[in-house]
């Protein structure tokens, strides 16, 4: 079972990094500037990170097996699509696709496995390899998608995914027991809609400002229509019996470190991947495959790490992994921004061994501290609020970076102030997971608990 879990995270990974892969590609057939590139990413993201809690809660109301069925479904025939697509436009439309069957598989396989692995040791060291599966989609993604650039075509990505969704669908259908949340959670549409708006309307104007100005009321509009989403829906969600987002689990103190600390880890991915693909291709001239056999440093060292940090976590908790992933990530920023290690092949290697270090200590406490000390019914919701984060924090990463890169006119140029920008996030990780995590973190969580679950009684 955890298997066939790890399959659907394996889908979704190796979907975005044999994409980033592909960007020079793209751009070249469609003639695409650097905003149309980062919408193929940022479309997929932001559907996926405004979906993912609805469907979360809707696999606990309506059967976990069955909407990750769906979610394959979905996901596969959005891959072929893709594969088809005749011009820039249709290829975002078949990527939104794509991002609502993904938005079925990570927080309900998160969910399933929660259910099943009841043990939290057991818990931590399957989430360990949860974690090191997007190791091997990161070390095979980009040489699968170098290669297949260079021989087939940039079509022939999307074409890894139908027969692995195949595969899982089937794995699926013979082996996963059909389970549900004992109370169903109703929907809120209005809450749900304001996550949307919300973060459309942000990566919008952060994506857009550099051609249309950050003082333009175009881009002014959507900061301030963000805005008063956010402010909406803190004041909305705790009004409902059942909110969309549980406001109540971000008085955890683990719970809120986690989000936080799941952003700024992602962002700090997907701004990590966007310039360094454009600059190997652009700048030193690498072909995709090269390109993709620059980033195994990395890859390999978040396939081997990421496994040791779920046994960590399982046995020491959760604090060592993050001061370390923070710690690495930081250092991997200022080495390459500070040192030039973009102009030394050995600096530029030893930064990217340190990033894979870092996002390969993060992933797993940030997802068992996610899912540890909640009431088990609401696995899907907690799991997809940390989903959420992850996807929130890539669509920034990618907005943010390929914005920079937009306002400088090239990959080299915005080299130094991107790599700043990602040991910003590996300071804020460390920062953050050295404040939640600890004893008055641990009765914050416990406190928390039990809230929830006297409410959940009292309901009953």
């Amino acid at each position: 079972m955890l298997a066939i879990c790890c399959m659907s995270l394996l889908i979704v990974s190796l979907d975005n990094t044999v994409l980033n892969v592909a960007l020079p590609a793209m751009r070249r057939e469609f003639d695409a500037s650097v905003s149309g590139l980062q919408w193929t990413i940022d479309a997929y993201t932001l559907v996926l990170a405004s979906l993912l809690m609805l469907s979360g809660s809707t696999a606990d109301r309506f059967g976990r097996r069955m909407v990750f069925q769906l979610g394959l479904v979905l996901f596969t025939l959005g891959s072929l699509l893709c594969s088809l697509a005749p011009s820039l436009g249709w290829l975002v439309v078949f990527r939104m696709i794509q991002a609502v069957g993904g938005s079925m598989l990570n927080p309900v396989a998160m969910s399933i496995i929660t259910n099943v692995f009841t043990d939290p040791r057991e818990r931590a060291r399957a989430i360990g390899v949860w974690g090191g599966v997007v190791g091997i989609s990161m070390a095979a993604g980009p040489l699968a998608g170098g290669l297949l650039v260079d021989t087939l075509g940039w079509r022939a990505i999307f074409w890894l995914n139908l027969p692995l969704g195949i595969a899982a669908l089937v794995l699926t259908m013979l082996f996963v027991p059909e389970s549900k949340a004992p109370t169903a959670r109703r929907f809120d549409p209005v809450g749900q809609l304001l996550v949307i708006v919300l973060l459309g309307s942000l990566t919008y104007g952060i994506i857009e400002a550099p051609s249309a100005g950050w003082t333009s009321p175009l881009i002014l509009c959507c900061l301030a229509l963000a805005g008063g989403s956010l402010a909406a829906l803190l004041l909305y969600e705790p009004r409902r019996a059942e909110p969309l987002i549980d406001l109540r689990f971000f008085r955890s103190a683990p719970f809120s470190g986690a989000t936080i600390i799941a952003v700024c880890a992602f962002a700090a991915l997907g701004g990590f991947l966007f310039i360094n693909t454009l600059y190997l291709q652009d700048v030193r001239g690498l072909s995709a495959l090269h390109a993709g056999m620059y980033m195994l440093p990395m890859a390999g060292v978040t396939l081997v790490v990421a496994p040791l940090s779920g046994r960590v976590v399982g046995s020491r908790g959760p604090r060592l992994p993050l001061l370390l992933a923070g710690i690495a990530m930081l250092a991997s920023g200022v080495l390459a921004a500070g040192f030039g290690a973009e102009r030394s092949d050995p600096l530029l290697f030893t930064s990217y061994v340190l990033f894979g270090i870092g996002f390969g200590m993060v992933n797993a406490p940030v997802t068992n501290t996610a899912v540890s000390g909640m009431p088990r019914e609401q696995a899907g919701v907690a799991a997809g609020i940390t989903s959420t984060s992850r996807q929130v924090g890539t669509s920034l990463g990618v907005a943010v970076i390929g914005s920079v890169i937009a306002t400088t006119g090239h990959p080299e140029a915005a080299g130094d102030p991107a790599w700043w920008i990602i040991a910003g996030c590996g300071a804020a990780v460390l920062i953050v997971g050295r404040l939640t995590t600890g004893a008055w973190a641990t009765r914050t969580a416990e406190r928390t608990a039990a809230r929830i679950a006297g409410a959940q009684t009292v309901r009953s």
